[in-house]
């Protein structure tokens, strides 16, 4: 939808899929310029763009086989390569020229591992002014990493707005109902299956296994990690102690590696992760596609969705139209590989494990900007929740807020 050799940088705020997933594109499409990302989240996109360039290549061939004609990938994993080759690395708190008299400094977003705020100072009309990009807006509290950076003033704001209609659970709960729900599970006889996002979310589970077992106060049973993203991603976060909060670090200090548990299991190879499919017993097996829409996690789905001795825990946002969604909603069947399944085990869900900020805390970061910004852009959220977070920032005194449309151009 542009050309892309108008591109002079791209600034990437974190590793995710859903911001990161598009940029072999600009390789694949003959982009020059540089791609810039704090050191974590440049070695997170190593291991994810490739994943997704196989995920790209499985469907293409899916797809061509089903309807008799050919779908190309939209990209290879010669374009990761090829887009890896043009990342540069920054520090938070280091201003860095991105382009002429344009200023970049990452601040920490709190969101996962390697997140960053964008603030770009730039010169328009004579006089300098600040451009601040929120990313995904971390929460205050949380495991694992430290608290979101509090912004200064600035001058036009875009920020997302994911959880903008609603608020979490209080965090403070989150142990015991995790607990809670594995203890009932295991006392029936069943396994508990967490779809689980690779980056973040599966680490901060495991650290909340780890909690709890110190504690005594989870049953003693197998701990299955059967997604190889997840293995090699939970392998970065141990090279990147930078982002850790003073409790992460104090734990490790006292107990060791975080992310060790006594009867864990991380799971590389497809043999190891099928044999999991005549597993007697109660277990705990997480699996990645968080949203259920890919990955090992269909398999498990499929061999444990029809047992109501077993619990489906979701702990992750899940997108209308995905599996995750539908299971979420309780529907009586599940299609998982163009087959239907029954579903009777116990669906929980769990919103405390989300990395987002809740809607309180939106309403707290943009009203930070009501004596300043002459334009907030909400982005990054479906719109019941965009519009509802609008309305409470005008209702605390904010003008001039916008939700752009597709294709919709802002220029500084």
């Amino acid at each position: 939808g542009f050309d892309v050799e108008s591109l002079t940088a791209v600034i990437l705020s974190h590793a995710h899929i859903d911001h990161s997933g598009l940029l072999p594109m600009l390789a694949k499409l003959g982009y020059r310029g540089c791609v810039y990302c704090t050191p974590a989240t440049r070695d997170l996109c190593s291991i994810m763009l490739q994943d997704s360039a196989r995920i790209q290549k499985r469907d293409a061939e899916w797809m061509s086989k089903k309807h008799m004609t050919f779908y190309p990938p939209l990209y290879h994993d010669l374009d990761v390569r090829e887009i890896m080759k043009k990342f540069i690395s920054v520090p938070y708190e280091v201003k860095f020229p991105v382009v002429p008299n344009v200023y970049m400094t990452f601040h920490d977003a709190g969101h996962v591992l390697g997140s960053a705020m964008v603030e770009l100072e730039y010169e328009e009309h004579n006089e300098r002014r600040t451009f601040l990009f929120s990313g995904d807006i971390g929460r205050k509290n949380m495991a694992i990493l430290d608290d979101p950076w509090t912004p200064g003033p600035a001058d036009v704001v875009m920020m997302e707005s994911t959880y903008g209609d609603r608020d979490h659970d209080p965090m403070e709960l989150m142990e015991e109902k995790l607990a809670g729900y594995i203890n009932e599970t295991v006392e029936r006889g069943g396994k508990v299956i967490i779809p689980s996002f690779a980056l973040e979310r599966a680490q901060e589970l495991i650290y909340a296994l780890k909690r709890l077992e110190l504690k005594g106060a989870i049953h003693d049973i197998p701990v299955f990690v059967d997604s190889p993203m997840t293995v090699n991603i939970t392998e970065v976060f141990r090279l990147h102690t930078e982002s850790f909060d003073k409790e992460f670090r104090r734990l490790m200090a006292e107990n060791g590696d975080p992310f060790q548990l006594k009867n864990i299991k991380y799971v590389r190879t497809l043999e190891e992760s099928i044999a999991k499919n005549s597993l007697k017993g109660p277990a705990i097996i997480i699996s990645a596609a968080g949203m259920c829409e890919h990955g090992r996690i269909l398999h498990h789905l499929k061999n444990h969705c029809g047992n109501s001795k077993n619990t489906i825990l979701i702990i992750g946002f899940q997108a209308k139209n995905t599996l995750g969604r539908r299971i979420v909603d309780r529907r009586k069947s599940l299609r998982i590989f163009g087959m239907d399944y029954d579903l009777y085990a116990e669906v929980r869900v769990m919103n405390e494990f989300s990395a987002h900020a809740g809607r309180s805390e939106l309403i707290e970061f943009g009203k930070r900007f009501k004596d300043c910004a002459e334009k907030i852009l909400l982005v990054h959220g479906e719109l019941d929740g965009m519009k509802s977070l609008k309305g409470a920032l005008t209702d605390a005194g904010l003008s001039n807020i916008l939700i752009p449309k597709e294709g919709h151009t802002i220029e500084v």
